[in-house]
């Protein structure tokens, strides 16, 4: 695959910003992209603005045009999804999941109350729990206490959500219990412009290492780049990598009843090395770069899990108000052994 250099996304940019909310405004139209026009399945090496649809064909009433201000545009037929899962609590449930006496990243997490969800987006209505991924830990910049991070969607869910709801691991989908499996309590959240984002206030008698599940040690944060190659630990799919083919998504996902349609800007784009990057139960992980740096905060991919979408990551700790926990940076709490 080619990506576009700075130069070309530069150009492009402006011209991408303009349009894009006018292209989102129409029916079936879900994101909106920088990347290489594809033609008859082959690349051409040329730039585009790429226009994400939920259908496409000579059938279809959705009108693109063929160029804007003379950058062609590139329609691509896809389905974009948050990437929770949930469960009836009436569903038999894994006898055990993974289950981690030392807290870190890259370990399965959810509310410990039931939501109640009702068609579309469930086939039955009823009350259901929740999984996504903690994927790192953070520490707050003024308090210096430890907190999980994880997705807006994944810790808060819904409407009806509040600072102080308990969180569990490994989540009631996989088989945690309420009261035992308690890790902590839903302490912010943001579910802004770019960002769709949670943090756990972790109890201070579970103890934590600074690092992620099957990654190691986590050394910072960066900026992600285009041609990046990450990896991610998640529930669902563990270790899988892929590389950073955009920072210049915008999608609209479908967040549920009571919050309805997010329209998320600028997001990173990545796809698979091999297979899928990610897939339910996998939100909340996070992207990390060859440095174990985190640069991104993985929210949703596509229903194939070839490519998925994540939060930059220096927005979602802004305003969250915190910094990745690094093994040498002091909290409140001590470290596992």
């Amino acid at each position: 695959m080619t990506y576009l250099d700075e130069q070309d996304r530069n150009a492009i940019r402006p011209i991408k910003r303009r349009v894009e909310d006018e292209f989102l405004s129409r029916p079936g139209v879900i994101g909106v992209d920088i990347g290489e026009k594809i033609t008859g399945g082959r690349p051409t090496g040329r730039a585009a603005i790429v226009v994400y649809v939920c259908a496409k064909g000579p059938n279809h009433p959705l009108q693109i045009p063929a160029s804007v201000e003379g950058i062609p545009t590139d329609v691509v037929a896809e389905s974009i999804v948050l990437h929770r899962a949930l469960l009836s609590p009436d569903e038999q449930q894994p006898v055990v999941a993974e289950r981690h006496a030392v807290l870190r990243g890259g370990i399965s997490i959810g509310p410990a109350r039931a939501v109640r969800v009702v068609p579309p987006d469930v086939s039955v209505p009823g009350d259901y729990v929740i999984v996504g991924t903690m994927g790192a830990l953070v520490v707050s910049r003024g308090e210096r206490q430890v907190l999980g991070l994880t997705n807006f969607h994944v810790g808060c869910v819904d409407d009806a959500w509040m600072v102080g709801d308990r969180m569990v691991h490994p989540s009631r989908v996989d088989g945690g219990v309420t009261d035992l499996d308690d890790i902590g309590v839903l302490n912010r959240a943001a579910l802004s412009g770019s960002v769709n984002a949670a943090a756990v206030l972790l109890d201070p008698d579970r103890p934590h290492r600074a690092e992620i599940l099957d990654i190691g040690a986590v050394t910072g944060s960066a900026a992600a780049a285009v041609g990046t190659t990450v990896r991610k630990r998640g529930r669902t799919t563990a270790l899988t990598h892929g590389v950073v083919a955009s920072t210049d998504a915008t999608i609209t996902v479908d967040f549920g009843d009571g919050i309805g349609i997010r329209r998320l800007r600028n997001q990173l784009r990545v796809t698979a090395c091999d297979g899928r990057f990610g897939d339910h139960g996998d939100s909340g992980s996070v992207l990390v770069d060859a440095d174990n740096r985190i640069v991104g905060l993985y929210c949703a991919g596509t229903l194939s899990g070839s490519m998925g979408f994540a939060n930059p990551i220096d927005r979602v700790l802004d305003q969250l108000d915190v910094e990745v926990l690094t093994p040498d940076i002091p909290s409140t709490r001590t470290p596992a052994a």
